[in-house]
């Protein structure tokens, strides 16, 4: 009894040792294949910098995912580059990054209707992302949605009363929606940002 306990033991240590050992050489393998496609990204061969992700690819690695999302999308490959992104989002749900990714190849396919989803959903999770709530008020604002898109940048502007990008669309935005006394304000106060500030200066010139 007292042998096979001793077995049990020692085989015990040997696994525990073989999983670490692995653990150690997968680690060292993912470190070598995203410091060679990060090496190869720099030469603008986004193609070639997948190769060595793929050769160690994990379907549940998030990194894995999220990374062949942005170099896909690099390569211009969007539908690749949605799959990929959208893997990362599943495996990590609270991860804005995986959303904002996600944006870029459904954006550059025009497939706004998604883009705001994603959007809403970012706010819906962390209501004070100045950054969606800026990129969404933009889409808005280039549909001339001037009703939808102002709440976005005045919340912007709340958080960052003397933010240059804020004050900006607020006040063109306040513009086209007849608010003249508003968005003149605003102009001014981007000139106080950014003297002599062009988008600004043609805003003023439009209310006189």
């Amino acid at each position: 009894m007292e042998l096979l306990k001793r077995k049990l033991f020692a085989l015990l240590i040997l696994s525990t040792a073989a999983v670490q050992l692995f653990a150690q050489t997968n680690q060292q393998a993912l470190e070598a294949a995203f410091g060679k496609s990060y090496e190869l990204e720099k030469t603008g061969d986004f193609s070639a910098s997948m190769d060595p992700l793929k050769q160690v690819y994990d379907e549940s690695s998030y990194e894995i995912n999220l990374r062949l999302g942005w170099l896909n999308y690099n390569a211009g490959l969007f539908d690749e580059s949605i799959i990929f992104y959208s893997t990362a989002q599943k495996l990590k749900p609270y991860a804005e990054e995986a959303r904002f990714g996600l944006i870029l190849p459904l954006a550059a396919l025009g497939r706004w209707s998604e883009v705001i989803g994603i959007y809403d959903k970012i706010l819906e999770i962390n209501p004070n992302n100045t950054i969606a709530m800026y990129r969404l008020g933009l889409v808005y604002y280039g549909r001339k949605d001037y009703n939808k898109a102002y709440p976005l940048f005045k919340k912007v502007v709340d958080l960052y009363p003397f933010g240059y990008d804020g004050l900006l669309m607020l006040g063109w935005t306040s513009y086209f929606l007849g608010n003249y006394n508003q968005a003149k304000v605003l102009f001014n106060k981007v000139k106080l940002y950014n003297p002599g500030d062009a988008s600004a200066e043609e805003g003023l010139k439009l209310i006189q």
